[in-house]
């Protein structure tokens, strides 16, 4: 009762201190103000510090009253404490021991050992890794071979003009070396981690076989082709035996359908894909006979004894290209094994056609031929001369003629079979299947003589 009754006589604003808002600066703004006047110019600021610290000293010594009075029950708590805290310090002890203890078994049992078959799976996935490499190399080589003996057979068949004695070409190894290349594509352009051809390209023999054997027997293939296509010929005299007209359009389809496989596939969306190289060797081939023609009928235009036999030359090469034309529409695409969702074309004609926007080839040369023969002729009739006079003179005759030539060279030769649906030559000149092209060749020569 005497502390309750000490306590409750201490004149120490407990109350105020132990507000949760408690400010220090408005408590010594309200015990400045307390103990000055506001109009006082001078502040007495020795009061409010003497009641701070009055206060200070009040608490100070009723912390040591109850120090003093309370010191047997603090230390009592304070032993209690410290004896429990140790008693659980010995058991956490014993605990860490044992913990530690099997720790340490755990380790020497599962991460030793499993450390020790992470090395071995490490070592197996390189082994497994080596393993696919090598049998990438090896099947590469093995390609590489292939091709080799493939386009041995192409090369040794005999070089120069093929007589009969001699050893026929075999034009159908082109396919085959077509098909190996491809295969050696679909090896190496897989490049991607985890797939057949990654890491080929840092093997030093897969460089080599590149450089020495896959790119110069390809453009080998290639060149070939180019040159079969380029020199067709099946011929309208009717000279041709049936088996050389065979053996000219089995060389051509072979040289088609390699360089229809070997066309390059990448950077190009499967719906957009086109067979570039054959797509341009036919664009030469045609480009070389409407070349040759357009020259040829320009000089005869000028000279008209020779104009019989250069329409007759002129109507062969059409012809040639309407055989083309027959061959190309009943060869169906081979499937391309590095185009899986390409929707193949129903034939070799049809990409071609689509390239050059037309709908026949014939259409295509002969029109293609009378937009420049117009050129020509005007540059006979500017210069004068014999040449002009001849020309207008016998505009009737020349007319008929180029009108018989548009017409028999629109029809295809006798050992090709028509399988287009123009019919033959009498049922075109009944039926006026040419009338467009007879039209615009006469009209390309005559239109330009004037009057």
């Amino acid at each position: 009762m005497a502390a309750n009754e000490d306590e409750d006589a201490s004149y120490v604003d407990y109350d105020a201190f132990l507000d949760p808002g408690f400010s220090p600066s408005a408590f010594a703004n309200t015990l400045v103000l307390a103990t000055n006047n506001p109009t006082d110019t001078p502040l007495d600021l020795s009061t409010p510090l003497s009641k701070v610290l009055f206060d200070a000293q009040e608490i100070d010594s009723h912390i040591d009253l109850i120090t003093t009075r309370s010191a047997i029950p603090l230390l009592t708590y304070t032993k209690e404490q410290t004896e429990a805290s140790g008693k659980i310090i010995s058991e956490i002890d014993n605990q860490v021991k044992s913990l530690n203890e099997s720790y340490k078994q755990l380790e020497k049992e599962v991460i030793q050992k499993h450390a020790e078959a992470d090395e071995v799976r490490q070592v197996a996935a390189r082994l497994w890794e080596t393993l696919k490499l090598g049998r990438s190399v090896g099947r590469c080589l093995q390609l590489g071979r292939q091709l080799e003996i493939q386009h041995a057979e192409i090369t040794s068949s005999g070089t120069g003009a093929p007589s009969s004695g001699s050893r026929k070409e075999d034009h159908r190894a082109l396919v085959r070396c077509a098909h190996t290349i491809l295969s050696l594509r679909e090896i190496l352009d897989k490049k991607a981690p985890g797939e057949e051809g990654y890491g080929l390209d840092r093997v030093n023999v897969i460089r080599s076989l590149q450089d020495a054997v896959i790119g110069p027997i390809e453009k080998s293939v290639k060149s070939t082709s180019e040159q079969i296509i380029r020199e067709f010929n099946i011929g309208s005299s009717g000279t041709a035996t049936f088996a050389q007209t065979e053996e000219a359009k089995a060389r051509i389809i072979s040289a088609a359908v390699t360089l229809y496989l070997i066309s390059p596939v990448t950077g190009t969306k499967p719906e957009k894909w086109a067979p570039q190289l054959l797509l341009q060797a036919l664009e030469v081939y045609l480009r070389n006979a409407l070349q040759s023609s357009i020259a040829s009928l320009a000089r005869s235009l000028a000279t008209l004894p020779s104009l019989d036999r250069t329409l007759a030359e002129v109507s062969a090469r059409c012809q040639n290209i309407i055989a083309l034309e027959i061959i190309l529409a009943t060869t169906n695409a081979p499937a391309h094994p590095l185009l899986p969702a390409h929707k193949h074309n129903s034939n070799l004609l049809q990409p071609l056609l689509a390239y050059l926007e037309t709908g026949s080839l014939a259409s295509y040369f002969w029109r293609t031929m009378a937009s420049s023969l117009s050129t020509r002729v005007q540059e006979i009739v500017n210069r004068g001369g014999v040449s002009a006079r001849t020309l207008k003179t016998n505009r009737n005759t020349v007319g008929e003629a180029i009108r018989e030539c548009v017409i028999r060279g629109s029809q295809p030769p006798s050992t090709i079979t028509n399988t287009k649906g123009k019919g033959s030559k009498g049922d075109a000149e009944k039926s006026g299947g040419w009338d467009r092209e007879v039209a615009v060749m006469v009209g390309s020569v005559i239109g330009n003589l004037g009057r």
